[in-house]
């Protein structure tokens, strides 16, 4: 009977993900999903892998089967770190991961096709200005034809901006912010689709900002949700203007999922 209640109790731990409602299991084959992305005109959820995987982008149906797998031929994966859209369905790919600070320069991949298993991206392409030390990015979302990229730090974020046009460019530096609480990493964002609530996700827990003032996003309403569950979190989107989606990489038995959760 003590075998019983002590198993029963393993499981039980094991299978808690806190406040998290899990929707599904990923598939194995994506051990390291890095971003989440719902695009309009598509059932699908949209995810990649970062660095070291496959240059392919990959359509998810609500229960995590792959539906769509698509080779971006003329890409480079070198670190995959977040995924954004537009209102036409153009899904784009920020290849700016840096963790080592070796990297000088950093590409968006615009899709346009979401329906072909082999297709080309077009290439976005920008440097930090020059005054600014090396930054790693693993999150960003597109507003109003720009792309505001965050920097992952633990002491502040560094918030640049980068236009939507095909080309080189220079980002330029909107913003640094200190967030509240331990462990203040950013691992991906998104904004609403009425462009009013802006998600930063980390391992534990998710930043919302609203009541902002153009992109004064850091002088908005910032609430911070704790999630009281700790898994290597890197994707977050939007699945109505008041529930996120969430998925986290899978390590050993634990992760590899995606969450529903609600940021009222």
């Amino acid at each position: 009977m003590n075998k019983l209640v002590l198993y029963l109790f393993f499981v039980t731990s094991s299978c808690n993900t806190g406040n998290l409602k899990v929707i599904a299991d990923l598939p194995n084959s994506l051990k390291e999903a890095s971003a989440i992305e719902k695009v309009v005109n598509s059932n699908l959820l949209w995810t990649i892998e970062d660095s070291g995987n496959k240059n392919n982008i990959y359509g998810l149906d609500v229960k995590g089967n792959i539906i769509k797998d698509i080779d971006i031929e003329n890409s480079s994966n070198i670190d995959w770190e977040d995924l954004t859209s537009d209102e036409k369905g153009n899904l784009y790919i920020g290849d700016f991961g840096n963790n080592i600070k070796n990297r000088d320069d950093f590409t968006i991949y615009k899709v346009s096709n979401l329906d072909a298993e082999e297709t080309h991206a077009e290439r976005i392409n920008f440097m930090l200005p020059k005054q600014s030390k090396p930054e790693d990015f693993e999150a960003f979302f597109l507003l109003k034809n720009d792309f505001y990229i965050f920097s992952k730090e633990n002491k502040s974020t560094k918030l640049f901006k980068v236009p939507n046009q095909i080309g080189k460019h220079t980002a330029e530096f909107i913003a640094e912010f200190k967030l509240k609480g331990k462990n203040t990493n950013i691992t991906s964002a998104d904004i609403s689709k009425n462009g009013k609530t802006i998600v930063l996700l980390n391992h534990d827990k998710i930043w919302k900002i609203s009541n902002f003032q153009e992109d004064n996003f850091f002088n908005g309403r910032i609430e911070m949700f704790k999630l009281n569950h700790n898994s290597q979190k890197e994707g977050i989107c939007f699945k109505t203007n008041s529930k996120v989606y969430i998925t986290d990489e899978k390590d050993k038995s634990e992760g590899g999922n995606l969450y529903e959760f609600k940021i009222e």
